[in-house]
């Protein structure tokens, strides 16, 4: 079963449930998905939608940071309960070990030596744990380990 048909079958139970939180958020990301394959004439493979739901993702956490910061704790926690949806349909996340450790191998594959190298490390580490982790939180561990 491909990831976009999975989403299919959690929406048509969240319905028969009456799950009406988890619905919503399954029907936003069913949007999202469609929007992309019609701006973009293709049809989203498991990896294209993977990058979907990561940037759904991401701006709910950029909006969690916002609500806090302008004292909207009930806004940040709807946003937080949709990031937990959401995630469900990402792959188990790298413990820190294991980012680590993919990026000390990207590090002497390429033969990075400063902060400048870091794009030739981040492009390897980007494609291995892809969905995997939180790509600014590995791009300030690549630039702590490069020393910068």
């Amino acid at each position: 079963m491909t990831l976009k048909e999975r989403i299919t079958e959690d929406m048509k139970n969240a319905m028969r449930a009456g799950e009406k939180d988890r619905l919503g958020v399954i029907r936003m990301l069913t949007s999202a998905i469609k929007q992309r394959e019609v701006d973009e004439r293709i049809v989203l493979d498991d990896a294209q939608v993977l990058a979907v739901i990561e940037k759904l993702v991401k701006m709910r956490r950029e909006s969690v940071v916002q609500f806090e910061a302008g004292g909207r704790p009930e806004l940040a926690a709807k946003e937080s309960a949709e990031i937990v949806l959401l995630q469900a349909y990402l792959p188990a996340q790298l413990s820190d070990e294991e980012l680590d450790g993919l990026i000390r191998a990207a590090i002497a594959q390429t033969g990075a030596a400063s902060v400048k190298d870091m794009g030739k490390v981040m492009a390897i580490v980007k494609g291995e744990a892809a969905g995997r982790a939180d790509m600014s939180a590995v791009s300030g561990r690549i630039k702590a380990l490069l020393g910068g």
